[in-house]
C-alpha cells in the first residue's frame, strides 16, 4: 500500500471539529516552542501523544506507533525530572503493551471502516476496577515515598491509573477514558507545577490540558456509538 493510499484511508471518519482541534493543537505547540524555546523531547513527545490520543479516539491501529515514538521521549523526560513512578510506567509497561496492542487490535478491526469494535465492562467488573485502583493507588504512592519521588501523590495515582487505562486500551473499554480523565488532569497538575519550578517542557503541560479535553470527547463519542449499536 502506498504512504498517500495509507493516509487516506486513516483519516478517513475524521469530522472538521476533529481537524481544527488537531491544527489548533499543534500550532500551540509550535508557538510555545519559538517563543519559550521549550525542550526538544518535551515537543517530540507532545507532538506523539497527541497524535497517538486522536488516532486511538477515533479506533485506528496506526495509534501504536505515535505511542511508542512518545513514550520513549516521556521516559527520558521523567528520568530528568526524577519522576520515577511514570519513567518505570513507560519503560516497563506502556511500551511493551502498546505493542501487545497492534496484534490485539488487528484482531478486532471492522471490515469496512478498520475501526476497532468497542466494548463496555459489567458491573461486576467495574466494581472490581474501582477497588483495583483504590488499592494500587495507595500502595504505588507508598512506594513512591519512599524513594523521595518529587510529586509521591500524583505520581503515585496517575502511575497505577494508566497502568489500568493501558490495559482498558488494549481490551478496547470504554471505561479507559474515565481513567484518562483522572491521569491527564493530575498530570497536568504536576506538569504545571514542575515547570512553575525552573522545569523547562511547556509543551508537555499543553500536552497533559490537550488529553484531558481529548478523554473527555472520546468518551462521549464512543459512548453514542456504543448506543446506536445496541440499540
Amino acid at each position: 500500500m502506498k504512504i498517500t493510499d495509507f493516509v487516506k484511508k486513516e483519516l478517513k471518519g475524521w469530522n472538521k471539529f476533529e481537524f481544527a482541534g488537531l491544527g489548533i493543537i499543534f500550532i500551540l505547540i509550535v508557538v510555545n516552542t519559538v517563543i519559550l524555546n521549550d525542550s526538544k523531547l518535551a515537543v517530540i513527545n507532545a507532538v506523539c501523544g497527541i497524535l497517538y490520543t486522536i488516532i486511538a479516539g477515533k479506533g485506528k491501529i496506526s495509534c501504536y506507533f505515535f505511542g511508542l515514538l512518545g513514550s520513549v521521549c516521556y521516559v527520558l523526560l521523567s528520568f530528568k525530572n526524577a519522576l520515577w513512578g511514570n519513567m518505570m510506567l513507560y519503560l516497563c509497561y506502556y511500551i511493551p503493551m502498546q505493542t501487545i496492542g497492534i496484534f490485539k487490535w488487528k484482531q478486532h478491526l471492522k471490515k469496512n471502516s478498520q475501526e476497532i469494535t468497542k466494548v463496555q465492562l459489567r458491573f461486576k467488573n467495574r466494581l472490581k476496577l474501582i477497588i483495583s485502583v483504590i488499592t494500587g493507588s495507595i500502595l504505588t504512592i507508598g512506594l513512591l515515598y519512599y524513594f523521595n519521588d518529587k510529586s509521591p501523590i500524583i505520581d503515585g495515582i496517575t502511575t497505577f491509573l494508566s497502568i489500568i487505562g493501558m490495559f482498558l486500551t488494549v481490551k478496547r473499554a470504554i471505561e479507559q477514558w474515565i481513567i484518562w480523565m483522572i491521569v491527564n488532569g493530575l498530570s497536568f497538575v504536576m506538569w504545571l507545577n514542575l515547570i512553575t519550578n525552573g522545569t523547562k517542557a511547556y509543551s508537555t503541560v499543553l500536552m497533559w490540558g490537550a488529553y484531558f479535553i481529548l478523554s473527555i470527547y472520546f468518551y462521549i463519542i464512543w459512548k453514542k456509538e456504543l448506543k446506536l449499536e445496541n440499540s
